[in-house]
């Protein structure tokens, strides 16, 4: 069994996202304790403000809500009746048993896993202190409970294959079809969770595949001075649709402050990747000095990476970001070094236009009337860029494929052989 304990200051944000669980059909309450009437007839404020009023009763305890999470073993098979069993053993043990909490069953991932809620403000107003709650409470009473009802251990082999089961990939949002909030806040809890990223640029730079973006405001407006931010939802073009919703009200508040904060420690985490981005965006631009937009996009893409132009009014691209999909990290191209920003890359691009003309005059030179064109290798690979149907789509095929142009030499050797054959005719005879 493993125990997650998440601490926070809004009590309302962890009840709507389990409830919104609920309605996605995706959770189900299935325990309460110290509500005085049963889980199934409780409505939604009742669950919140049983919580919100103990709150209420100590105005100077700023972080007072706990939201806990138990994880079992795939092979575990576990009723409600023993889940609320074993959430209500593991409240006792940390010193919340005569709290009021709401129990959870998740079904949105690939093993059982409980929720719990609740709050440390007890009925006379004292806080349960939270300090080191993890490790001197909370680690104790998985142990104890793992050996009390026979669960797969943490330590064990076949938990740490639990832990590194992939989550269920998030989804991009699809304006109408889904409740705009849920969905913003499960793309921008995931994202921000999963991938590293230095500046609010390279976060809209993952989030935008996603039709989100974060937004300060422009410069002279108030919520710009006040270090506020919002997420909208986009389309396709990135166009901002409905209503922003502020960073405030998202679960984990993932507000320009917090976000900040998680600047700096990914400065130092993703030092690393750096260096392995490099190395693969090295290996396709050393096999081909010359390359169109399309040719670039489609051999990064092979490599796991994503590239994104940023460009004025006028199409000129002024910015390149990078995002390793391999390794969940995002970088500018000038963070890269120099032949990886946008004036270096720009060099090497030969515009579509061009591009195809040249294609046009290669097929056009085997034609009667056309003079025979040269091959040029520093001119772009004619990369077919779909797969085809039972035959590999490698570079080696389409080097071959892009290098032949004309059958004159072949014709050429031809004639010479037929040559030879007549003068040997005419030795015998003689």
């Amino acid at each position: 069994m493993v125990a997650k304990i998440t601490i926070g200051k809004s009590v309302r944000g962890i009840v709507n996202y389990n409830e919104n669980k609920v309605k996605e059909s995706q959770a189900l309450c299935i325990a309460a304790n110290c509500y005085g009437v049963e889980h199934q007839d409780l409505s939604f404020y009742q669950k919140l403000n049983r919580l919100e009023n103990l709150q209420e009763r100590n105005g100077r305890v700023k972080t007072n809500s706990v939201h806990i999470s138990l994880n079992f073993d795939p092979s575990e098979k576990l009723n409600h009746q023993l889940l609320s069993e074993i959430a209500g053993r593991y409240m006792e043990k940390i010193g919340f048993s005569n709290q009021p909490y709401l129990i959870y069953e998740h079904r949105d991932a690939g093993h059982p896993h409980i929720h719990i809620v609740t709050t440390n403000v007890q009925d006379n107003g004292e806080a349960i202190s939270l300090h080191n709650i993890g490790r001197e409470r909370s680690d104790p009473a998985r142990k104890e409970l793992e050996l009390e009802y026979g669960l797969v251990q943490a330590e064990s082999r076949s938990q740490k294959q639990m832990q590194g089961l992939k989550p269920f990939p998030v989804e991009k949002l699809r304006y109408g079809q889904t409740e705009t909030k849920r969905a913003i806040t499960n793309i921008v809890n995931t994202i921000i969770r999963q991938y590293n990223f230095i500046s609010l640029p390279e976060l809209n730079a993952v989030l935008k595949q996603y039709n989100v973006v974060a937004n300060r405001g422009n410069e002279n407006t108030r919520m710009f001075q006040k270090n506020g931010l919002q997420y909208s939802a986009t389309d396709e073009q990135g166009n901002k649709l409905g209503v922003a919703i502020k960073a405030s009200a998202i679960y984990n508040k993932p507000t320009l402050q917090r976000l900040e904060q998680q600047f700096q420690k990914n400065n130092q985490s993703r030092k690393l990747y750096r260096e392995m981005l490099k190395e693969r965006i090295d290996k396709v631009l050393t096999n081909h000095p010359k390359f169109s937009r399309d040719d670039l996009d489609y051999l990064l893409k092979k490599e796991n990476v994503k590239i994104l132009y940023r460009e004025n009014k006028e199409g000129q691209v002024y910015g390149i970001t990078y995002i390793d999909q391999f390794k969940k990290s995002v970088f500018n191209g000038s963070d890269l070094g120099k032949e990886y920003a946008a004036k270096a890359l720009t060099a090497h691009m030969v515009k579509e236009d061009q591009y195809q003309h040249q294609e046009f005059r290669q097929k056009q030179g085997n034609q009667p009337g056309h003079q025979s064109v040269k091959p040029n290798h520093n001119q772009p690979l004619n990369i077919d860029h779909s797969e085809p149907q039972g035959q590999p789509n490698t570079i080696l095929n389409d080097l071959l494929k892009t290098r032949r142009l004309d059958d004159y030499m072949p014709g050429q050797l031809q004639k010479k052989r037929k040559r030879k054959k007549k003068q040997g005719q005419q030795q015998r005879n003689y």
